[in-house]
């Protein structure tokens, strides 16, 4: 092993401190937020009532030619998962919208001006991820509710999630809050675990089929990690 002489020796020195800037010297998190709020946002987006009408159902192209769907029972699309919310009734937990960022006060105003209840996910949509957003619908989709819990300044995709947050070393190691993130697919928030041997852990995710909705649901941790999923935990989350 050679010795460094004193100017190789700077050398080295100055590149561990370039290495330690380049994984210390993040932005900023564009919010600050406790774990406990982000979970109250999270259910109360899952519980949330509402009173849809017949306006507020619509399957066809809007105004802008974005082909929209809400998942209202009268939608039975073929090799896929009907729709469940009933118009003219109370319904419970906001419904998918691709894109979709509302919270359940803004739901309820974009209701009363009568857009769409919702937008179901389509292959398609995922083809034009930001393109295929209807601004003739309202709900939430899964990004858009973690977006929410966080209280994010506007909704922030499965892509660009990571990037607000830390590796998780372990799953053992999540708390309320954090995520459960597959790049540009579908992210979970993770509200606690459901036993003692961190088998099984409670969620809440706005839902593609078989939920069309926010829910708050039991998931076992091995069919997640096969599919894929990776834990993750926002920089401005508090406890």
């Amino acid at each position: 092993m050679t010795a460094l002489t004193p100017p190789r020796l700077a050398t080295a020195l100055a590149s561990l401190a370039l290495a330690a800037c380049a994984t210390t010297n993040l932005p900023p998190p564009p919010s600050s937020v406790s774990r406990a709020d982000a979970i109250a946002t999270a259910s109360r987006c899952a519980s949330h009532r509402w009173f849809p009408t017949t306006a507020n159902v619509f399957h066809g192209t809007d105004p802008d030619g974005i082909r929209v769907d809400t998942p209202d029972v009268s939608w039975h699309p073929d090799h896929s998962v009907a729709g469940w919310w009933q118009p003219n009734s109370w319904n419970t937990g906001l419904p998918y919208q691709w894109g979709g960022f509302s919270s359940p006060e803004q739901f309820d105003r974009d209701l009363a001006n009568g857009l769409a209840a919702g937008d179901v996910y389509t292959p398609e949509k995922r083809r034009l991820l930001d393109a295929a957003v209807s601004r003739h619908a309202t709900g939430i989709d899964c990004s858009g509710l973690i977006s929410l819990c966080w209280n994010l300044p506007r909704s922030y995709s499965t892509r660009e999630l990571p990037s607000l947050c830390s590796p998780i070393p372990s799953w053992d190691l999540l708390a309320p809050g954090d995520i459960l993130n597959t790049h540009n697919n579908h992210v979970l928030l993770f509200t606690g675990w459901a036993n003692p041997e961190h088998s099984r852990l409670h969620v809440c995710e706005a839902g593609v089929p078989p939920h069309w909705l926010v829910v708050q649901r039991t998931a076992i941790r091995s069919e997640l990690e096969k599919l894929g999923f990776l834990p993750w935990r926002y920089r401005g989350i508090t406890n």
